[in-house]
């Protein structure tokens, strides 16, 4: 392990070879991974992996199948139009469609003609291609595409599992899923795995194994620190774990040991690469009002807010949770509202996060961080809460 860098322990972009952490399910006290490897080994199966958005799915994929045997694509890749299997056939470099010349002679004499054929490979071939590659294509991101799309890839994935095609549908709980669950045709031939979310203990271990490989000194009271604001993300995890060393080695110290007061210094580091400025600004406007004035109230440090800037707020409050219930929504708007002043009612705030939900349900896939559902609000992206938090939200003592 002599020579090894931050970079190399810490990678919250690529596979983390030296922080890789197993876990095993709690419904079935499994490993992930043993679930994953018998699921694809099941021949005519499709493969549902359902988790959290930044919650190591196509990690655990990559570890169990191979970077080389893992053709992977993206719910974004498809538009209503788009030819399923044209996509699959390019990812691994198949010629869909072309044309090709070819000379004859004509009879009886020395003359030659060229003649311009065209040509599409068939479903068939590609599947085979993938069979005798032993390839397993990875859609990722499954709720990028639109809902017929999804049910349209759900009818191809059908017929080519029967032919012995190795398939994995990766999506979002409370999303996207439906189109494979809820297929009829499907029935009995799905393997579903659910990934929980990330355990405070789980996460720990990446900090634990990676600073003691790079010979830094940890207090485990600071582990769970981090471990906490990480929101349930092995790949926050590493992107703070990876600052605090960026922070440490711009000290100049020999003596390299974490301490509690670099934490703060170390999650607005993190913000830095990431780019929920504008959907924060968004969500704070709020929709078009066309000219009418909204309801302001005034806050504990004296400011005045609308409900929309008190949604944005409350959301970045501690504790960090990434499943707030309607309650929890309230009760925290109404914290930060000066006790004097007068507050939003219950369906006022139910109506503003349907608005809020409609206004960024009509904007680019980064802005889709929210999911108000049944008297739930999730929060989909453990980075934008984390933003929310430490550039947008401010300084949160955990």
């Amino acid at each position: 392990m002599m020579g090894l860098k931050a970079e190399d322990v810490f990678r919250p972009g690529a596979f983390p070879e030296y922080t890789y952490i197993s876990r095993k399910s709690a419904v079935s006290d499994l490993p992930y991974e043993f679930r994953l490897m018998q699921a694809i080994k099941v021949s005519g199966f499709l493969t549902s992996l359902v988790g959290p958005s930044k919650m190591g799915k196509t990690i655990l994929c990559e570890k169990v199948i191979g970077f080389e045997k893992i053709v992977e694509v993206s719910g974004a890749d498809f538009s209503l139009e788009t030819d399923f299997w044209k996509v699959v056939a390019a990812k691994v470099g198949l010629a869909y469609e072309g044309e090709f010349s070819s000379e004859k002679m004509i009879a009886d004499t020395k003359d030659k003609y060229s003649k311009k054929e065209t040509y599409s490979l068939t479903k068939d071939k590609i599947i085979e291609y993938y069979k005798k590659e032993n390839l397993v294509l990875v859609i990722d991101d499954f709720h990028y595409a639109q809902e017929e799309k999804r049910m349209q890839i759900a009818q191809q994935l059908k017929d080519a599992i029967r032919r012995g095609f190795k398939a994995i549908v990766v999506s979002l709980p409370h999303r996207a899923d439906e189109a494979i669950r809820r297929n009829a045709d499907l029935s009995g031939r799905l393997s579903m795995i659910n990934m929980e979310s990330w355990e405070v203990n789980d996460l720990k271990e990446i900090a634990k194994v990676g600073f003691e490989k790079l010979g830094i000194q940890i207090e485990d009271n600071v582990t769970t620190q981090i471990a906490v604001e990480s929101l349930s993300s092995p790949q926050l995890m590493q992107y703070i774990c990876l600052n605090i060393c960026t922070i440490l080695e711009m000290s100049g110290r020999d003596d390299w040991c974490v301490k509690p007061e670099i934490l703060n210094i170390a999650y607005r580091y993190t913000t830095a690469n990431f780019e929920y400025g504008d959907v924060v600004s968004l969500m704070q406007k709020g929709p078009n009002m066309r000219g009418k004035s909204r309801n302001r109230f005034r806050a504990d440090n004296g400011k005045d807010y609308d409900l929309y800037e008190l949604i944005v707020k409350s959301i970045a409050e501690n504790p960090p949770i990434m499943k707030l219930e309607f309650e929890d929504v309230k009760e925290r708007i109404y914290c930060l509202i000066a006790d004097d002043c007068k507050k939003p009612t219950p369906q006022a705030i139910k109506e503003s996060l349907v608005k809020l939900q409609e206004l960024l349900d009509g904007r680019e896939d980064i802005f889709k961080v929210l999911d108000w559902k049944e008297g739930v609000l999730y929060i989909l992206d453990p980075l934008f809460l984390f933003y929310l938090r430490w550039e947008g939200g401010g300084n949160k003592d955990v």
